[in-house]
């Protein structure tokens, strides 16, 4: 076998973009040869996606998947929203949902399952199919939630296609009552997650440091108020419940009803579920959320191509 010099890896994965151990396995591959070795990482779709993976993908779908007392959430991400319509990306999202769940959410776990009928890992199977469509794609989270006697509903608002979308939840609930009336009080409270944002579950889960750095803010606009120390402790814990009842999902109010804190709906849900109801767990997925986009200037970006 030809050797594989360094030097040689180099000048292939300048002209192709792709990995130094992609570029090194597709010269051991084609004994050396960089032109075969190019046709190589093209046929694996490799040279395509590396030439890609530098490009912002911030657009794509939420897929979810669920069996009743478990379900996964999922997001990957293209560059456009056109791709989000493509059938071929879409059976991909819906797949990698399944995945997850299989996985328990773990993303790295997910990728390296092997994708039906391809032969692929998931990962690999994600590489072929930006070939394909010809944008980047990213295989970005997963989460997933499961009950040992109840039901984990969810909910995908905005949705483009059955189970996918740009906003998917989750919500877990415990419960040894009837399975339907429990899956619709899920949906109901499924969607009020998609609306009203929670941050925590409960009070005794919100983050200590963030609790402290709103307690400091809150002291300070207290402080304003020139009134004594005593008194401004107790004017910040109210803002604190006030606080709680925008980030600690139990603690909201109702966006279906607009009236009643959501552990109340809880509490009460056992009624005409026929046990008690313990809400576990939620998750929300927002499609981009926390990825920096690119600003494009358009101006500046005509005036480029017409120098060329």
């Amino acid at each position: 076998m030809a050797e594989i010099s360094a030097a040689l890896v180099k000048d292939l994965r300048e002209k192709t973009g792709a990995g130094m151990m992609d570029c090194k396995k597709a010269l051991a591959e084609t004994a050396g040869d960089i032109e075969s070795a190019i046709d190589w990482l093209r046929k694996k779709g490799i040279a395509a996606a590396a030439k890609k993976a530098g490009r912002v993908a911030a657009e794509g779908l939420i897929g979810v998947f669920g069996t009743g007392r478990s379900a996964a959430v999922i997001e990957v991400n293209a560059e456009t929203d056109f791709v989000a319509r493509n059938d071929l990306f879409q059976v991909f999202v819906r797949t990698v949902a399944e995945c997850a769940l299989a996985a328990a959410g773990d993303m790295d776990a997910v990728k390296a399952r092997a994708y039906p009928s391809s032969g692929r890992t998931v990962a690999e199977e994600c590489t072929a199919l930006v070939a394909t469509i010809g944008e980047n794609l990213q295989l970005r989270r997963a989460q997933a939630l499961s009950v040992s006697d109840g039901v984990v509903a969810s909910y995908v608002h905005n949705a483009t296609a059955p189970g996918l979308g740009r906003i998917g939840v989750l919500v877990a609930l415990e419960s040894t009552g009837d399975k339907d009336r429990l899956a619709e009080l899920g949906r109901q409270l499924a969607m009020h997650v998609a609306a009203a944002a929670p941050q925590f579950l409960d009070v005794a889960s919100v983050d200590k440091n963030t609790l402290d750095r709103e307690r400091d803010v809150l002291m300070e606009q207290a402080r304003v108020s020139g009134k004594p120390e005593t008194i401004i402790s107790k004017m910040v814990e109210g803002r604190l419940r006030k606080y709680y009842e925008e980030v600690v999902l139990l603690e909201q109010i109702s966006v279906i009803d607009g009236e009643s804190r959501i552990a109340k709906v809880v509490e009460t849900a056992a009624k005409t579920v026929g046990a008690p109801v313990q809400l576990t767990g939620f998750c929300r997925f927002v499609l981009g959320e926390g990825i920096t986009r690119e600003e494009k200037d358009f101006s500046a970006e005509v005036a480029d191509v017409l120098k060329r």
